[in-house]
């Protein structure tokens, strides 16, 4: 035991100043390496950052969510301390977290509450399906579903009509339950006759607005209503629950950390939506990054919203700056507005599903009070027409070279003259490159073999024009994994891996091009790429480890790629199963 004895107040006076100067040191610099400690740290595999200045590195720290560090194994050890959470990804590989540049977050959730309908592979099937949920649902309660696609279908139904089947076969199984199945697309549904009695459909019945009745030969409703004629029969669905609205979000969020997707840029959604979205963060349930557009049709919605101005979270979690807007309907239903003719039905252009006026209207409106406007458009027509309003928007308000970065949504199918025009207006081309891969193989049907070549999901053609492509999957009219996107981009292939060399081949992307469309170039898509979409030191944490590496392995072996882990604001938020890597 160590005595210490002073009887000299000089002497005592100089010891404790001397014994508080060394506390006071020791503190500070305990409270330094606190400071510099990372709390997590990832090494011991393939690390690709998206950013060109340092593409690849050996290991990752990260300290309250932020990356810290970038560098080499030795360098980034170096920050560790006794309570640094090391992360050992035993020749994994890791990127980036997925950004899904275009979905509907509340329709994902809702999949999982009402029919799949993405897989059936006829009609038969899915009248089966329906008969099986009929036998456990009691009398007049809703049959609901959504994946539908006729065109994927591996055989024709007994009867069609304007390349649909009719309701027979589904009315024969569900006599006593109103049935209402939403096309893949959402731009068409299909009901029973049970549904069209509750809706009062019958021969007689018109609608005149942008949309369709389809009828057969005899006038009679076949039970298909494209674009906004769907409302005829949607008037009377009931109205989900509060309940049901929070358990579609957490299942929503649940599945898109199982894709090693950390944010999602909504395309559309309501006041309750967006009331659903804050309580989630509020109550640390939003375990996503979620940056969303505000519904386009809604004018109480915009006025509200232009009145209080975009919300805008500088931590990027949780954002609405954007309008969403329909100029046409989608290509599967017949409904995306062509300058040509159908080359499989002749005297059929498509459908404006928004007079241009309101779509000028919004653009004006929007760009005044600092909102993105994005537009859903796939046919040639509606995409020029919406360059066009876009150009007059900026020209009028003496803004051509603001940085505003106005979308285009799908942007699909673009006559020649307008692929230089996305660049030359700084509008962003937000694509979907498993579009490609679902809808080719029939799309060359619906427009002919000169205008795919020319102008149909033409990635390279905007790339090299200058044009920002951004990627995602439109879920879920395609399921939200990012793997068979990324697939798609790279190859122009269908999952089935055919045909031999892709197609129209000129026109994929790299595999560094397709990484950063779903990364940082979808990041910038929401004036997000100063705080994420790469691997820079400063910006959020967000992480996607894949068991093997996409950049490299032969292209026939993406599709077996698999998210082991999501890590969020430097979180894990979703371990596999199986194969869990491990930590210390």
């Amino acid at each position: 035991m160590f005595n210490l004895q002073l009887t000299n107040p000089l002497l005592m006076k100089t010891f404790y100043y001397s014994l508080f100067v060394s506390v006071f040191l020791l503190l500070t610099v305990s409270c330094q390496k606190s400071n510099t400690s990372a709390d997590l740290i990832i090494f011991n595999g393939t690390i690709y950052t998206a950013d060109e200045s340092l593409p690849q590195v050996e290991a990752v720290a990260v300290s309250d969510g932020k990356i810290q560090a970038l560098g080499s194994a030795e360098e980034i050890m170096v920050l560790a301390d006794s309570t640094t959470q090391k992360l050992d990804l035993e020749g994994k590989t890791l990127i980036p977290g997925f950004i899904e540049s275009h979905g509907h977050i509340m329709n994902l959730g809702y999949e999982k509450l009402n029919l799949d309908l993405r897989y059936v592979k006829n009609y038969q099937e899915l009248v089966d399906m329906v008969a099986e949920v009929v036998k456990n649902t009691p009398k007049g309660e809703w049959i609901l579903g959504r994946g539908w696609h006729q065109s994927k279908w591996d055989q024709d139904p007994p009867k069609v009509v304007t390349g649909y089947q009719t309701h027979d076969l589904l009315s024969a199984v569900s006599p006593d339950h109103p049935v209402w199945l939403r096309h893949a697309s959402g731009h068409a549904s299909f009901g029973n006759a049970k549904a069209m009695e509750i809706a009062g459909i019958t021969a007689e019945t018109e609608f005149t607005d942008d949309g369709e009745i389809i009828k057969d030969e005899n006038g009679q409703p076949t039970g298909i209503f494209s674009e906004r004629a769907a409302s005829l029969i949607e008037n009377f669905v009931p109205k989900t629950t509060p309940a049901k609205h929070e358990k579609a979000l957490e299942l929503a969020i649940r599945t898109c950390l199982e894709q090693g997707i950390t944010s999602f840029q909504d395309a559309g959604s309501g006041k309750v939506d967006i009331a659903q979205y804050k309580k989630f963060k509020e109550e640390g349930r939003l375990d996503i990054n979620l940056w969303s557009m505000l519904h386009g049709r809604d004018s109480v919605l915009l006025d509200e919203w232009y009145e209080q101005g975009p919300m805008i979270d500088e931590e990027g979690h949780l954002t609405v700056r954007a309008i969403k807007l329909y100029a046409d309907g989608a290509l599967g239903s017949r409904g995306a507005w062509l300058l040509d003719a159908y080359a499989d039905r002749k005297d059929h252009f498509g459908n404006k599903v928004m007079p241009m006026e309101y779509i000028s209207k919004v653009s004006t409106d929007g760009l005044a009070n600092g909102f993105q406007v994005c537009t859903h458009a796939i046919g040639d027509r509606a995409n020029q027409e919406v360059l066009n309003i876009y150009e007059e928007t900026f020209t009028e308000a003496n803004k051509v070279d603001t940085d505003h970065r106005f979308r285009i949504e799908h942007a699909q199918h673009l006559d020649l003259s307008d692929i230089p025009r996305f660049s030359e207006l700084g509008v962003i081309a937000s694509m979907q490159g498993i579009h490609m891969s679902s809808d080719r193989p029939w799309a060359i049907f619906r427009l002919g073999k000169q205008r795919i070549i020319n102008g149909a999901y033409v990635w390279q053609k905007l790339l090299q024009s200058g044009a920002k492509v951004i990627n995602g999957t439109d879920a879920p009219v395609e399921p939200v994994n990012p793997i068979p996107c990324f697939y798609a981009s790279v190859t122009r292939k269908t999952l089935q891996q055919e045909p031999k060399g892709g197609y129209e081949a000129d026109q994929k992307m790299t595999r560094e091009q397709a990484l950063r469309s779903y990364t940082l170039d979808a990041a910038y898509g929401a004036f997000e790429e100063d705080i994420k979409g790469s691997l820079t030191v400063g910006k959020i944490a967000d992480f996607a480890i894949l068991n093997q590496d996409i950049m490299t392995v032969p292209e026939e072996e993406i599709l077996e790629t698999k998210v082991h882990m999501t890590i969020v604001r430097g979180e894990i938020k979703y371990k596999a199963e199986e194969n869990q890597l491990s930590t210390r």
